[in-house]
């Protein structure tokens, strides 16, 4: 076997060559690279972000009902969502975005999502990654197995930022890593200083200081129990914070060499069960990187945005109802964003089953009337043109059950 190949087929591509790669190596470029291929790009939210505060259905009184505290106001009030339709609103923070609704290259799929009833962060983020709901000995992802279709063969014809290998990107095509650049809301207690004066305000042995101390012992317990579930639902995705220069990065190289045809990034801190926050707050500050990091992202890409198609999506939503910590709870229908030149934009597409509670799912959650593979199948079938026999490789034993025309 020729060195060249057995690096690819080995994978020795694949962990952190790509960051290692100067700039004179992008000379190597196949002479018959395509100098205008399609690009796909799929950020991944993990911790399920809260889809009904994203694109927020203002029209509904149920949905002000459900979140007394979290809601986000009408379009002209205070903090109001930004008018989409004149029925849905996007979070203020995600302002960023609006050019590109506004110019017709940005849409919405809402009620959108998995199959699978699953309300487990690392089941949910698997089946959505490997594109078979509620079949766990899968062995690859689908992003993999379209790299099998589109069939390459070189090893940075896909890549992933940070440090290891998705599942969404996990198979027998080698795929490139882009090293990173470089918690929840806490109670006044939690501050070691004002912690320390209260521990010996309450030291004596009377009922009030027992009464705190066990109070004390309470809380942590239940710190330590919400960190151990956001890292899980995190999964090892960064928090947002540096999203925009990562992004950009990821467009530069996509700029730079052409054979780099997928890219995919994931980003944590979307599990908000506790002071979620309305048009301020926790959520609302990680929606405001990520709409600007995707601004950038575009921006970047320059040229390279007509040919592209970015799609955001998150393992499941969540509760409709807000919950006693001014947040929300493991949910079932969301919304993905789709983001490019040839999208057909400045629509929110699919069904919307209603909130009331005859039209929940379960009676909790929002309905999923749009499956997540009619939106990815859609796009390949479109964006990259693949028919029927090269959709069945991507998702297996998977017919489109309802057509969404977003390119």
């Amino acid at each position: 076997m020729k060195r060249r190949n057995f690096l690819i087929q080995s994978g020795m591509f694949s962990a952190t060559a790509l960051a290692a790669i100067g700039s004179n190596a992008w000379i190597a470029r196949s002479s018959t690279a395509n100098s205008d291929p399609k690009r796909l790009i799929v950020i991944f939210l993990r911790g399920a972000v809260d889809g009904l505060n994203v694109v927020v259905p203002y029209s509904e009184t149920a949905y002000y009902q459900a979140r007394p505290k979290i809601a986000i106001p009408q379009p002209g009030k205070e903090g109001g969502v930004l008018d989409l339709d004149g029925r849905f609103g996007l979070h203020p923070a995600l302002a960023a975005l609006m050019p590109f609704w506004q110019q017709k290259s940005l849409a919405f799929v809402h009620a959108s999502g998995s199959s699978d009833p699953t309300r487990s962060h690392f089941d949910a983020q698997f089946y959505m990654e490997s594109g078979i709901p509620g079949l766990k000995r899968t062995g690859d992802g689908w992003m993999n197995r379209l790299l099998g279709v589109l069939s390459g063969h070189t090893p940075i014809q896909a890549v992933s930022v940070g440090p290891t290998t998705p599942a969404i990107l996990s198979g027998r095509m080698p795929v490139a890593n882009l090293a990173l650049g470089r918690n929840g809301d806490r109670l006044p207690l939690d501050r070691p200083q004002i912690r320390t004066a209260f521990d010996k305000l309450y030291s004596s042995n009377d009922a009030l200081s027992q009464t705190y101390r066990e109070g004390k012992i309470a809380r942590q317990a239940l710190m330590n129990d919400l960190d151990a579930e956001t890292k899980m639902a995190n999964n090892g995705a960064p928090l947002p914070n540096g999203f925009a220069r990562d992004a950009q990065r990821l467009a530069q190289l996509m700029v730079k060499d052409p054979r780099i045809e997928l890219g995919f990034m994931a980003l944590g801190g979307w599990d908000t069960h506790v002071n979620q926050g309305s048009s301020q707050g926790q959520l609302a500050r990680n929606l405001q990187k990520l709409g600007d990091g995707l601004a950038v992202l575009a921006k970047t890409l320059g040229a390279v945005y007509p040919n592209t198609v970015i799609l955001v999506m998150s393992e499941f939503g969540r509760t409709v109802q807000e919950n006693g910590n001014g947040g929300t709870d493991h949910g079932h229908g969301n919304v993905m964003w789709v983001l490019g030149g040839k999208v057909r934009g400045g629509k929110v597409y699919g069904e919307w089953p209603g909130l009331g509670t005859t039209q929940l799912y379960q009676q909790r959650d929002l309905a999923i009337t749009t499956d997540f593979r009619d939106i990815i199948s859609n796009v390949l079938e479109r964006h990259l043109y693949m028919n029927d026999a090269k959709l069945d490789r991507v998702l297996p034993s998977y017919t489109p059950s309802r057509k969404v025309t977003l390119i």
